[in-house]
């Protein structure tokens, strides 16, 4: 408890002036913070509760506590006051209502939170910072903190007794009085089954997200490009190079693999054949196979990617065989088995551009160029 203390006198006096609400507020607030971007604690479940209290509940708690922060009173009966209500502003029963009730509260904060942070997002999209994790997380923090400050500001511009409270003393000593010493034997065994029964609830809602059932479990390697507004897109990729000319690309991983995966990305360059196969073809039917005559590796890419995110890396692809119809393959290999000498027969993950590579900038054959667009397998 001195220990407790000693770290509590530490903190800045506006902070330890905060009334427990808000306190609560700003602890929610940097508990989300550190569980979606620490690099330790982003991969356990312990970021979904704090992320979907931090969305769905705290800015509209947060914004109402800046609206209102004098005491409400609850509706009374025929406008009759209850005088059994402690005037804390969580029940009070004044009939003046200058404020609003702690249900009243509840409800508009649930409310309030689901249109505040859509419009947040809104404002994201049309900055360079777009609707991303770090900057939807920095903005909706910002936006709850500015929002806490206004309402302990305006709480302190009140006289005491009006401020709004939340009774949590009354609500500790009403429930250690009803766990402790309950007016008859029935109602200890209530107190103990309920007890039972939430502690079960708990319980089941832990395993389930803490043993997420299993599900389909793959890695995709897929490539990108930047368009003249700077959006990645799938398309515009690259497919006429003159020897010694580097070109850019942007290769993604998606790890949808359950856990954080290691990661090694094998960039290949091909020179190949199409040719028939007469085997395989019959009638009007006609198939091709793909014989590799040449192949030289570029480049190793290794990234460590965390589970159900994504990798983009810009790469600076430079091929060295000159040719048309080169075969550019960048190979996935989760984990830390890869083979000396990959090929497309050793991982399922793959992506591949056709390019055309001349001599020199006039020494092109005129053939035209084949070109198929990046696909990754799956």
């Amino acid at each position: 408890m001195v220990a407790f203390r000693s770290l509590w006198l530490l903190l800045p006096r506006p902070v330890r002036r905060l009334p427990a609400d808000l306190a609560a507020v700003l602890v929610l607030v940097v508990a989300t913070n550190v569980a979606a971007l620490a690099p330790v604690l982003r991969e356990t479940p312990l970021r979904v509760p704090l992320g979907l209290a931090f969305v769905l509940f705290v800015p509209g708690y947060a914004f109402i506590a800046a609206l209102f922060p004098e005491a409400g009173a609850s509706p009374a009966v025929d406008g009759e006051a209850s005088s059994d209500e402690p005037e804390t502003g969580w029940g009070t029963s004044l009939t003046a209502r200058d404020g609003i009730d702690g249900l009243e509260r509840v409800a508009l904060s649930f409310g309030l939170s689901i249109a505040i942070v859509p419009l947040i997002g809104l404002v994201l999209n049309f900055t360079p910072w777009g609707i991303r994790l770090v900057p939807i997380l920095l903005a909706v923090s910002a936006f709850t903190l500015i929002a806490t400050t206004v309402a302990a500001e305006r709480r302190r511009a009140l006289p005491p007794d009006e401020r709004f409270r939340v009774p949590y003393r009354a609500w500790i000593a009403a429930g250690r009085a009803e766990m402790l010493e309950p007016d008859t034997r029935a109602d200890a065994a209530l107190n103990v089954v309920l007890a039972l029964s939430v502690v079960l609830a708990v319980g089941s809602v832990g395993y389930a997200v803490m043993v997420p059932p299993d599900g389909e479990q793959f890695s995709a390697i897929y490539l990108l490009t930047e368009d003249d507004d700077g959006e990645l897109v799938a398309d515009g990729y690259p497919a006429e190079f003159v020897r010694g000319e580097s070109k850019d690309v942007i290769v993604g991983i998606d790890n949808h693999e359950g856990e954080r995966t290691a990661y090694t990305v094998v960039v290949l360059e091909q020179d190949v054949e199409v040719v028939r196969n007469e085997t395989a073809s019959s009638g009007n039917t006609t198939v091709t196979e793909t014989i590799v005559r040449d192949q030289r590796e570029l480049d190793r890419l290794q990234t460590t990617v965390a589970a159900n995110e994504s990798w983009h890396h810009d790469y600076t692809l430079t091929p060295t065989m000159v040719g048309q119809n080169q075969r550019i393959v960048f190979l996935l290999f989760p984990g830390s088995n890869v083979p000396t000498e990959p090929s497309m027969a050793d991982t399922e993950y793959s992506v591949h551009l056709w390019v055309n590579v001349s001599e020199s900038s006039g020494g092109n054959t005129g053939l035209a160029p084949r070109y198929a667009p990046a696909r990754a397998s799956s």
